[in-house]
């Protein structure tokens, strides 16, 4: 299982505009296509300083549109942030385009300056991500239904029967439980066994058998080099703000989504062994150990040209050895 992941960040110390990093990114998943990975995975935040893809359904279509085949999956959608029926319908025309193409993880969100931006109480956000999931699903009926007092109805259907794959997304236990009452799969933030029970333990009280929990392994960022310590002195400050900035999202919170806290240099970061430059030999071990592999090119704004040395790497030297 091969994947590639973009949030699309560029910090005040890039290179690169978002223009010329967008297009960057729709070349690599045409590339990813071309090698047979099966999915491009989007994520979604709002009013950072570094541009942090805010719209994912806009650019998941420019990806559709881009290439024939590859799946996208946005992990995660916000969706307490959003219309869910502007959601549902958005969703709807997208599948209809590109039928079982478009997958959700939907989340409920962490960050208060986005609920504060968006004027959603953000302690409502739990309740509020059960609501719209069954918004989203009952729109994707095509039949009218009641949500807060008016009649409700989202047409077209989606091609893809019952809507695109939906699932959920989060880091605690509550939130898998909530996943599993609400009968989706989880994709947790946390490699927490306790998650994993959490959910299986819901999962059997309410009776949901075909339900999956796939907790998270390996580092969060792999990169290629022929030589990783000048590879690390160039991409390290790249790795140090994105680690930085997770972190410092997180603080007041219980939540751990970059696994990096505290790092006040590439070099910390670089040691928390999180974000990894290995040598084609030592990323197919990897990808032999995982059974998977994750690609994250562009992480915290790296330069596509340094981003494409990495890619051609894997093609050339790891690609064949894993999928032989």
């Amino acid at each position: 299982m091969m994947m590639i992941r973009f949030d699309l960040r560029v910090p005040e110390a890039s290179p690169i505009t978002h223009a010329e990093q967008y297009a960057a990114c729709l070349e690599m998943c045409e590339w990813a296509e071309r090698l047979g990975f099966a999915a491009v995975a989007l994520s979604e935040h709002h009013g950072t300083e570094d541009g942090y893809l805010p719209a994912p359904l806009t650019f998941a279509t420019a990806v559709l549109a881009r290439t024939n085949q590859i799946a996208v999956n946005l992990a995660a959608l916000i969706l307490p942030l959003h219309d869910p029926v502007r959601i549902a319908e958005q969703c709807a025309v997208i599948d209809n385009l590109f039928p079982g193409r478009l997958s959700l993880v939907v989340a409920n969100g962490y960050r208060a300056a986005e609920f504060d931006m968006a004027g959603i109480e953000r302690s409502e956000r739990g309740r509020l991500l059960a609501e719209y999931v069954g918004v989203l699903r009952d729109a994707w009926t095509g039949e009218p239904f009641e949500w807060r007092g008016r009649t409700i109805r989202v047409t077209p259907t989606p091609a893809t029967p019952g809507g695109p794959m939906l699932m959920l997304g989060g880091s605690t236990p509550a939130a898998a439980r909530r996943a599993a009452r609400l009968r989706c799969g989880f994709f947790p933030g946390s490699a927490n066994p306790e998650i994993l029970t959490a959910y299986q333990d819901e999962a059997d009280e309410v009776g949901f058998t075909e339900g999956f929990c796939n907790l998270p392994s390996g580092p969060a960022f792999v990169m290629v080099s022929k030589d990783p310590e000048s590879t690390w002195a160039q991409i390290g400050p790249y790795a140090l703000f994105d680690a930085q900035s997770y972190s410092s999202w997180q603080e007041g919170t219980h939540l751990n989504v970059s696994d990096v806290h505290g790092a006040t240099s590439w070099e910390d970061v670089r040691a928390s062994g999180v974000y990894q430059v290995l040598t084609p030999d030592e990323c197919v071990a990897l990808a032999e150990q995982q059974g998977a592999a994750m690609l994250h090119p562009l992480m915290g704004g790296i330069p596509p040209d340094l981003a494409w040395e990495s890619l051609e790497l894997f093609e050339s030297e790891v690609l064949p050895r894993i999928s032989s």
